[in-house]
């Protein structure tokens, strides 16, 4: 056998094992298959989820309470990534993550969604609001006011980047590679320490239609 035949080999064989150590290693998973809206389901709210190319797109409807689109399945600690684009910067959305729906009143099918949700909002000249995390009617702000910063990671008009990670009460956020929370709320854990992730089109009375785009949604669960 030829040196250079060595080589190739002994080459061919470095890449195939870094290959499997890289699938090892990264065990994350589609929640969106780029298609379909399979393994989600709306609740709340009239606001309308549609697939277009390989975008989930949520529309505002006149005069609907927030409106969310819920993974079928739920997640406790979690490595999450998405990116999303707020099509309309009049529109304020969010990332629901460990979250619950509280019992069902009357007519509902389902009843209010609530629990931690990552903020996405497209703010002013002065930065955005975007990454802090919110008890999404469970509290309010989650994040301190004095660490609820403007900041200016989140950029209009542009698909922006999110990853969340979840372990125990710790929730870390990060927008465009830049980081934006870190925080811990022992109390919150105890009462939402899983559920399901879903995709927020806040309610905007008479205004609209406004539009915002999901793409790229990737989660690594680390449950032990």
């Amino acid at each position: 056998m030829t040196v250079n035949r060595i080589v190739a080999l002994a080459t061919t064989l470095v890449l195939t094992i870094s290959t499997i150590t890289m699938a090892a290693d990264d065990c994350s998973v589609s929640l969106f298959d780029g298609k379909t809206l399979d393994g989600w389901i709306q609740k709340n709210g009239t606001a309308t989820y549609r697939v277009e190319g390989d975008t989930i797109i949520g529309k505002t409807t006149p005069k609907s309470p927030n409106s969310f689109l819920c993974s079928a399945k739920e997640y406790g600690d979690f490595d999450l990534e998405l990116e999303v684009k707020l099509i309309n910067n009049e529109l304020n959305s969010g990332i629901q993550i460990r979250s619950q729906t509280k019992e069902a009143k009357g007519t509902e099918k389902f009843g209010r969604v609530n629990g931690p949700q990552v903020e996405i909002a497209a703010g002013g000249d002065n930065g955005s609001p975007s990454g802090y995390i919110y008890g999404e009617a469970c509290g309010g702000w989650m994040t301190p006011d004095a660490k609820r910063k403007s900041h200016k990671a989140f950029k209009r008009g542009e698909w922006n980047k999110y990853r969340i990670l979840a372990q125990g009460p710790r929730i870390q956020v990060w927008i465009n590679g830049e980081k934006i929370d870190d925080l811990t709320d022992e109390a919150k854990f105890k009462t939402h320490a899983k559920g399901f992730i879903a995709l927020q089109v806040h309610g905007v009375g008479d205004k609209g239609p406004f539009e915002v785009a999901w793409r790229n949604i990737k989660i690594k669960v680390l449950d032990k």
